[in-house]
């Protein structure tokens, strides 16, 4: 802790003052994540996240690994967003070899990512729900979200962690009935989404508890990086899909999701407007993806970089995770730093939270969508 945040402390804490612990195992701390809060009554004074309980060094693993045995680290890190974190480094190899892969593989890839898209919106909006004391949504979006599982289970054989996809393609093809069960799935979501609306969207109590809460502006969002829903509920533009398109999202029409409130409702609209897009963005690629043209560009046993630097970003579901790799050539990457959208996502919680009640905190914290992983990398 700094010299700057121990006299923060001491100016500070007062008598009366107290601190509360929310965690490590706090369930809405979303993770293994412990808030150190200091409060004068209800009243949030300042809070410190301290994070590390999960830190499993992989940046520094995948120094010994190599590019195709890296993937199955980037899964583990928003493990939500697994399917699009191995994406990220499958398009910083191939950009770096000047690899194309075929066009089928790119439609997939996208597919897979909106799938995990909406999946990953499901399960935040069945904690968001909960977390403000509506157990209900917990069970109709744990509902909903089993199809997309069951998609992922038929194709991939897991339901989480998938590291499907490989440098130059996919490992193998997907399931027959992978076009015909993403469309069924797409038509059933459509019909349940009302029921999202009159549940919570709707719903007077769960206004109060967002509407006006945890404002954050364009600028503060910029300042400390915040990307992704977060970022786009208060005005911020930095959808990667629509800034640096990779795959095959030049192609596809789909709304940058922008509300410019800044508070924990804004934040909750994009998500829920995004889910819609990404029905949208599905239905597309569904019709248009060839039957044809293989699962695999044509690759070496063994991959080894040019010696260069190599910077490849795209966009998960909490924003923007960039993968950086220095290579000297070998077929181990010298150097792989990720930027990682949950970790500039959590450190502004602390300012949104303070002067507010410890109620709100939790309420701003959940629409933040934090997944802890992606910060203890």
């Amino acid at each position: 802790m700094s010299e700057e945040t121990v006299e923060k402390k001491i100016i500070l804490k007062e008598e009366d003052d107290y601190i509360v612990n929310m965690g490590p195992q706090h369930p809405s701390t979303h993770g293994v994540l412990r808030l150190e809060v200091c409060l004068s009554g209800e009243t949030v004074n300042y809070m410190i996240p301290h994070i590390g309980y999960i830190h499993r060094g992989i940046e520094k693993m995948a120094e010994s690994d190599t590019y195709k045995q890296v993937i199955h680290l980037t899964d583990r890190m928003d493990y939500l967003s697994s399917h699009i974190n191995n994406e990220a480094v499958c398009l910083a190899v191939e950009e770096a070899l000047g690899v194309e892969v075929p066009e089928r593989v790119q439609y997939i890839r996208a597919i897979l990512d909106e799938l995990t898209r909406i999946a990953s919106h499901n399960l935040w909006w069945s904690a968001f729900g909960m977390d403000l004391g509506a157990l209900t949504t917990f069970f109709y979006g744990m509902r909903d979200r089993e199809k997309i599982l069951s998609i992922f289970e038929e194709s991939f054989g897991s339901r989480l962690l998938h590291s499907f996809n490989t440098p130059g393609g996919l490992l193998h093809d997907v399931h027959p009935d992978f076009r015909k069960h993403t469309l069924e799935y797409v038509k059933y979501f459509r019909k349940k989404l009302p029921d999202y609306k009159n549940l919570l969207t709707d719903n007077v109590i769960f206004h109060n508890r967002t509407i006006g809460i945890g404002v954050m502006d364009k600028k503060m969002a910029i300042n400390y990086g915040v990307t992704g829903p977060s970022g786009r509920g208060s005005g911020f533009s930095c959808d990667i899909r629509k800034a640096a398109p990779y795959g095959i999202y030049d192609k596809v029409k789909f709304k940058e999701i922008l509300y410019h409130e800044g508070d924990s409702f804004a934040r909750y609209k994009v998500r829920m407007d995004e889910m819609v897009e990404s029905l949208n963005i599905l239905e597309q690629l569904v019709d248009n993806m060839p039957e044809e043209g293989g699962f695999t560009a044509k690759m070496k046993p063994v991959i080894k970089l040019p010696e260069g630097e190599y910077y490849q970003r795209v966009e998960t579901a909490r924003g923007e995770l960039g993968v950086y790799i220095v290579s000297k050539g070998a077929k181990y990457p010298y150097r792989i730093k990720f930027r990682s959208p949950n970790f500039s996502n959590l450190f502004v919680l602390n300012t949104l939270s303070k002067g507010g009640i410890i109620a709100d905190l939790v309420a701003i914290c959940g629409s933040l969508d934090l997944v802890i992983p992606d910060i203890d990398r």
